[in-house]
């Protein structure tokens, strides 16, 4: 469950099987005067657009029992209930909950329209924020695909030195230091300064400063230098000839990183 704020009004929004559903009861405390979801409901425009949703959507909806309740649509004496809809047309764009969140939800898609009949302002304002709650909820899918890779790499990283380096014969201690002395070789401070050390020789120091400011925002070459040395361990590479490897391969990547970071700068500034 999540939250969007529009115009003071504090939207709820909840996942009905994986689709976004957003709560009119809450949205209709934005709309000046007296009025009922189930004047937004009877309107006939409004039955058209969920009948048309429902079509493309809903396999199983009832279309007799919506012929009749679109057929009364106008009359003063027509008039339905959220719930009684959907026990009748066994609709999905549309649903009454009880309980703690209860109320009365609708599919995004309905929710704007219905956002609409609240005020054209009001329409352009939640789909903004409901827009900005997706990006949001995307950063937060995307780091949590991080550390969950990063765990990954962590594991294999860790069983390749158990099973290439580390003999049967050595105590906790002694296997505890192998450990950490591959794990410095790829430490930020440690392993990157090596790195520092090679590239400064052979670039200005104008370059080399660019590089390590751009070093530090670039955790997938940390990454990938952790793959990398599992597969050189697996193959029998020396400590030392790993380093000397992965030194190039860091600097490789970096120039390409930076190189696409300056592209993008170029390509912002002429916007």
């Amino acid at each position: 469950m999540a939250k969007v704020t529009v115009k003071d009004t504090e939207i709820t929004v909840v996942k009905i099987k994986d689709e976004d559903y957003l709560c009119l009861t809450d949205m209709l405390k934005a709309k000046d005067g007296d009025f009922f979801i189930t004047d937004w409901l009877r309107n006939r425009k409004t039955l058209e657009y969920i009948g048309i949703w429902e079509k493309v959507y809903n396999p199983t909806f009832n279309y007799g029992e919506f012929a009749i309740i679109k057929s009364q649509a106008g009359l003063n004496s027509f008039k339905i209930s959220v719930k009684e809809f959907v026990e009748k047309t066994n609709a999905i764009s549309i649903q009454a909950k009880a309980g703690r969140y209860g109320g009365t939800y609708a599919h995004k898609d309905i929710a704007f329209e219905f956002a609409m009949w609240i005020s054209p302002e009001f329409k352009i304002y939640i789909v903004k924020e409901f827009q900005r709650l997706k990006e949001e909820e995307q950063k937060l899918l995307g780091w949590s695909a991080k550390r969950e890779l990063a765990k990954i790499n962590y594991r294999i990283h860790t069983d390749a030195i158990k099973q290439n380096l580390i003999p049967p014969e050595l105590s906790p201690a002694q296997k505890s230091f192998v450990y950490a002395d591959e794990a410095d070789m790829l430490n930020v401070g440690r392993s990157l300064t090596r790195t520092y050390r090679v590239f400064a020789r052979k670039n200005s120091q104008a370059q080399f400063a660019s590089l390590r400011s751009k070093l530090g925002k670039q955790p997938k070459v940390a990454t990938n230098m952790e793959n990398l040395n599992a597969v050189f361990i697996n193959d029998g590479l020396p400590q030392t000839e790993r380093l000397e490897k992965l030194n190039k391969i860091a600097i490789q990547q970096m120039k390409v990183l930076e190189n696409i970071e300056d592209k993008n700068l170029l390509t912002d500034g002429n916007k």
